[in-house]
Parts: structure tokens; sequence; C-alpha cells
């Protein structure tokens, strides 16, 4: 189960330099001036977005799988018809759990602990069954980083294929042999045993261990999730990246906290959103965000637009909030904008700002892209007439 109280990537101590802030304002209002003196001369209300032509075709208009976490065992189970509900009956198609990381014995799983998730997964083929697995026992027991080193070195020899096999046949015999793994999540950080910085060649040859044992099983039909937590924390995430073939989805844990004053920074930092996307569609991924929500920064209603905003735009095969305090929008009453900010957008017919509305790009070529980190300056209109 996660536990989300005391993140590593919280410090912001990766933060990066922002000292060019007030010469992209000044050129950001220039630009700006260009833009908006076409727009106004055709009577038009607009409003600004950046674009990015550089990121790889979109992954096809289809609707994106939603879901939340809300909590490990049976009750997970039954509060998503409740959050369905409160919805206004959203169809919530993703199912999305953790297994404990405390024994080798317990990241086996068992048959009473899948039964409910594989029940309602079976219930509609539509659905999706997330579930994280972690890549050693003694996850969150603080051990330090020269064991974690020979604990990686002994997976990468096949030490633990076994227990990943007998996971695998417990997932098949339950009936939910499609489901998607987001296997050592958030290794580049510092929480976990399975951490990836103490020896990344090793790491990467562990994971290529697990996902071939788990293949190995009859009648699986897995796809595995590299899910980095947004950011460098203790190591880039490429660094930790095994390779394609090994790899089905490329997902990121996003929550609103340093590094990054802004949306905007998340999305542009070094190893953040636009480099998730990216590295994906360079490899003809998939995206997720198997954890995303509030934190650092409180009941932040912007953050929740524009996650969503992103969410809408980038179209990622499935996301899932992390439903309870801090970062949480219905079983959390601290977040009361968020909240709203929320159902409004997740309720069935609710509108999507700005979807609709005609697009006007332009160019900023090279000069000015490398100010805003983005080649074209979009913006998105509706016509008005002059009182």
């Amino acid at each position: 189960m996660p536990h989300r109280h005391h993140r590593p990537g919280g410090t912001g101590r990766h933060r990066k330099p922002a000292a060019p802030a007030r010469r992209r304002r000044l050129t950001a209002a220039c630009a700006g001036a260009v833009v908006a003196g076409a727009l106004v001369a055709g009577g038009a209300v607009a409003t600004g977005t950046f674009g990015d032509d550089r990121a790889g075709p979109r992954p096809p208009d289809s609707p994106v799988a939603v879901g939340a976490f809300l909590g490990s065992g049976s009750d997970g189970v039954r509060r998503i018809a409740e959050l369905r509900e409160w919805l206004g009956g959203a169809d919530l198609r993703v199912g999305h759990t953790y297994l404990p990381g405390d024994t080798w014995e317990r990241i086996e799983s068992d048959p009473h602990f899948l039964r409910p998730w594989a029940e309602w997964r079976r219930a509609d083929p539509d659905r999706l069954f997330v579930l994280n697995v972690p890549m050693q026992a003694r996850n969150e027991a603080g051990v330090p980083d020269h064991e974690v080193r020979e604990l990686l070195a002994q997976g990468a020899r096949g030490r633990f294929d076994h227990h990943f096999r007998t996971l695998a046949r417990h997932l098949v015999s339950a009936g939910v042999p499609d489901t998607v793994i987001v296997l050592g999540w958030e290794m580049n950080g510092t929480t976990y045993t399975h951490r990836c910085a103490p020896d990344p060649q090793a790491w990467k040859a562990y994971w290529r261990r697990i996902v071939t044992a788990m293949r190995s099983v009859d009648g699986q039909r897995f796809r595995f999730d590299f899910a980095p937590s947004r950011g460098k924390d203790a190591i880039g995430w490429t660094e930790c990246y095994p390779g394609d073939d090994v790899v089905d989805i490329i997902g990121m844990d996003s929550y609103d906290q340093p590094p990054g004053e802004t949306f905007d920074d998340q999305v542009n930092q070094p190893y953040g959103l636009r480099h998730q996307v990216d590295f994906a569609a360079a490899r003809g991924k998939q995206i997720s965000y198997p954890e995303w929500g509030l934190f650092r920064r409180g009941d932040n209603a912007e953050y929740m637009r524009r996650m969503l905003d992103w969410i809408d735009e980038r179209k990622p095969l499935y996301h899932t909030i992390s439903d309870y305090c801090p970062h949480g929008v219905w079983r959390c009453e601290e977040n009361p904008k968020s909240s709203a900010v929320f159902r409004a957008r997740m309720t069935p017919g609710a509108s999507r700002p700005g979807r609709d509305r005609p697009e006007f790009c332009v160019d900023l070529g090279d000069w000015l892209g490398g100010w805003f980190g983005d080649r074209r300056l979009c913006v998105t209109f509706s016509w008005a007439r002059r009182p």
C-alpha cells in the first residue's frame, strides 16, 4: 500500500534556476502582442496555450480509461461504485491497487487478496486492472544503498525469479491475465528498496529478468508499465529505462509538488511531463499516470485544471488519481476547490473548455522557441460580437 505523506520528491532539491524568468516574460509579452493584435482585428476572445509539434503523433481519439486509488483491499473495490455515483455515473474503467512489499510471500499475492479485484475486472471486458508490484521485499524499510546494491545484483542473477513466476500464475488463475503491472514504480527516488540509483545497470537487468519470468507463464497477456516519479529525484529516470522489448507503457507519478513552482515548470522541467511524452512517442509507447494528485501546495484548483487539461490533450492509456489526504478530491475534505473542478470535469456531459474551439498557432522559430521551451505559440478562441 502506498504511503504518500512523506514523499522524497517534495524537497525541491533539484529545482532548476529561475534566472531567465524576467526575460521570458518580456519576450512573451512581445509575442503575445503580435498574436493578440491579429485576433482582436477579427473580433475574437482568445485564451492562450503552448503547443509542441515535436511530441510525435497523438494516440487515436479513444476514451481515456479513468480510475482512482481508493484502497488496497476489498474496500477499494467497493468504493469504485461510490465514487462513480458521486461523479454522476462516470465510467470508471480502472481498478488500481498495490501489492504489499513487506515480505516475498505477500508480493507473490494470494487468491484471497486478488479475488475481489478479479471479480470486478471480469464483470466488464472494457475494464482495466492496474497492479503495482514491488521488486523487493522490505520495500519501505529504509534499506541502505550498499544493501540495495547487493539485492539488485542478486536479482540480476535470477535469485528472485521464482517469486514473480508465482505471482504471474496467481494472476492468470484468478482470471486477470491482462493485468497492467506497474513494476518497481518511482525507481528514480530514494524511498523504496527497489530503487535504481545504487546500481542502474543491475536494476535494468533485474527488471528484464522479472518481465521474462512473468511472460513465461502460460496464458499471460500482461502489460508492463515503467512509471518513475516526475523530475530527476535521485537519478534521471531515463538511466533506469530497461529497454523497449520489456516495457509496454511509459507512465509517470506526478503530484503537485517541487521541483517546479508552476504547472508549466512541471511540464518543462528536466525529466518532467513533456520529457515523458516525447520519450514515449519516440518509442511508439502509450503513456499513463498511475499516481497523481494534490500535495505540497494544498487545495490548488489551478493544478487540478491544468493536469486534467494535460490528460485530455495527451490521451494516456489510463490515469488514476490518488484519492486520500492530502492528494485526493473525494475522500479528502481538505481540498474543496480542487474537488469541485475534478467533479465538474469528470461528470458525464461536462464541458471541456477550449476543446471544440478553433486553434491558431504561430511558429516561434529557434530564437523565441528557446525562451518558451516550445516551437509554437497556440491560442484557442471563440467569436464574439462587439458591443
